[in-house]
């Protein structure tokens, strides 16, 4: 399969692969269209250029968000453990 894409790189080879093939079958199953590799290729490429971003940026404000509120609850803890 061919992997020029321009994406974000979000996804593992494997992943590629299986998103494309749920398109194909997306297409398929929803729609009663066949669509080929390159197309479904060019519809990931697509939705990773438009959103991917996003997706990534919004993960990572997520993950400073749990983080923030993990260190917040250390934080307590530790202050509760100081000897008076």
């Amino acid at each position: 399969m061919n992997n020029i894409h321009r994406g974000l790189d979000l996804l593992t080879k494997e992943e590629r692969e299986k998103a494309i093939k749920d398109i194909t079958a997306y297409f398929l199953d929803e729609r009663n269209e066949e669509i080929g590799i390159i197309l479904a290729t060019n519809i990931l490429d697509f939705f990773e250029q438009k959103i991917g971003s996003h997706i990534y940026n919004k993960a990572i404000d997520d993950s400073r968000t749990a983080l923030k509120e993990k260190l917040e609850e250390l934080d307590y803890k530790l202050s509760e453990l100081r000897k008076k």
